[in-house]
């Protein structure tokens, strides 16, 4: 059994259990996302949709959407949530780009799960292990879901497997971003190309930390200490725990 007939049967086997009728996904026009549309439609078929989710956003990523969903029969649905958005800012003390930026993500995630209740869903996330190990996804936004089907995948994995499914090299090369502000890239906020990234999880994963850059690794492990939190349940509060550890 191939990699992409796994991830199929997996997904398959985590809505039988959950006892749901299918997934529901957004679709960006990005590879990670257009790559999680088409492993979610053949594995459930009628009962994949994928949501396109425009919030000020360009115009390309949602003609690459459309594009790879006419491409592949993916049943979609569109919602714009660009007044949504503006009339959140409207309400809220002024912030950052990073707080208005990441309110983008969390309207989607609500959306997602508005339609993951009406048909008794599942809400699967396109979220890669290079992202995940580093912490790069908004908490309660990309990272409020239920499955992730390509979280144990790097980056070079997922445009190799993506290149497998035949997903159209303008996906598969446009540049990674989340689109949060104008402008905004991945690499661009994470500081670090996709590439030095994976080659840096893999020499940390391997023990074998000699074969990068020391400032290279020591930035990728940085990141992943500090995105602990996200990664973990709410912590919750225990009765005697500040005595435990006077005590340890």
């Amino acid at each position: 059994m191939g990699l992409l007939e796994e991830i199929a049967n997996w997904i398959v086997e985590k809505v039988k259990e959950a006892g749901k009728k299918g997934a529901v996904f957004g679709i960006s026009g990005g590879v990670d996302s257009s790559l999680l549309a088409v492993l979610c439609q053949k594995a459930l078929g009628d009962n994949a949709l994928g949501l396109i989710l425009p919030c000020h956003s360009r115009s390309e990523d949602e003609k690459c959407a459309r594009s790879l969903a006419e491409r592949f029969g993916i049943k979609t649905e569109r919602v714009v949530l660009d007044s949504i958005c503006d009339g959140f800012l409207q309400i809220l003390p002024p912030g950052d780009r990073i707080a208005r930026g990441n309110l983008k993500p969390r309207l989607r995630m609500a959306t997602l799960y508005y339609f993951a209740n009406k048909l008794n869903y599942l809400v699967a996330g396109s979220s890669n292990r290079s992202e995940l190990s580093i912490g790069y996804f908004t908490k309660y936004g990309d990272g409020g879901i239920d499955i992730l089907p390509l979280g144990s995948l790097l980056k070079m994995e997922i445009r190799e497997l993506a290149k497998e499914l035949g997903i159209p090299g303008e996906i598969i090369e446009r540049t990674p971003s989340a689109g949060l502000w104008e402008e905004q890239t991945d690499e661009g906020e994470i500081g670090i190309s996709y590439e030095d990234l994976d080659k840096a999880l893999v020499a940390i994963d391997s023990n074998n930390r000699e074969s990068l850059q020391r400032n290279l690794i020591a930035k990728v492990e940085q990141l992943i200490r500090s995105s602990h939190h996200k990664r973990s349940p709410a912590i919750v509060f225990r009765p005697g725990h500040l005595d435990r550890n006077r005590d340890s």
